[in-house]
């Protein structure tokens, strides 16, 4: 499964944004799914999958929040920037993980499950509270500029979420 960065451009942001969702949560199945005997071959999608997390965080949170309207979304964005920031906590134990394997690989898997419900709960609100706010509250300009990052960007070097 690609977590690479798709085209956006016959599809609302918020159909974009969602299907990234499903498309991480896919590589992180494709993970503990994986038969592949050779560990580092076998963490693949797993380590595409937290590039793809940490990209669409930094989309999120450094390009459309800052553009939302922030009174009837101060608490949900407050919600979500935490809830990214324990996101990240957890891809940087993973990416250690698999650094450094000292631990068993059924302990990287029920870090994997974990990383998942996660997701999931936090998918759950996301998609139907912020994400339609991105088509109809953000200015056309903004709205190119979030396609292009979301389309070609790339994370910052040394860009880490407010709450990490």
């Amino acid at each position: 499964m690609s977590t690479s960065p798709t085209d956006t451009s016959e599809v609302s942001l918020a159909e974009a944004f969602t299907r990234e969702h499903h498309q991480i949560d896919a590589a992180i199945d494709e993970f503990l799914t994986s038969t592949e005997p050779d560990p580092h071959r076998r963490a693949v999608p797993l380590l595409n999958a937290v590039e793809a997390l940490r990209r669409h965080i930094y989309l999120e949170e450094d390009i459309v929040f800052p553009h939302l309207p922030p009174g009837p979304l101060l608490m949900p964005l407050l919600v979500m920037r935490r809830e990214h920031g324990e996101l990240w906590r957890r891809m940087d134990d993973l990416e250690r993980s698999i650094a450094a394997p000292s631990t068993s690989g059924g302990d990287l898997d029920e870090a994997c499950r974990e990383l998942l419900a996660l997701l999931e709960n936090h998918n759950a609100k996301e998609e139907p509270i912020i994400y339609p706010h991105m088509d109809t509250d953000l200015d056309a300009g903004e709205r190119g500029r979030v396609r292009e990052l979301f389309n070609s960007g790339t994370l910052p070097d040394g860009w880490v979420c407010q709450d990490a």
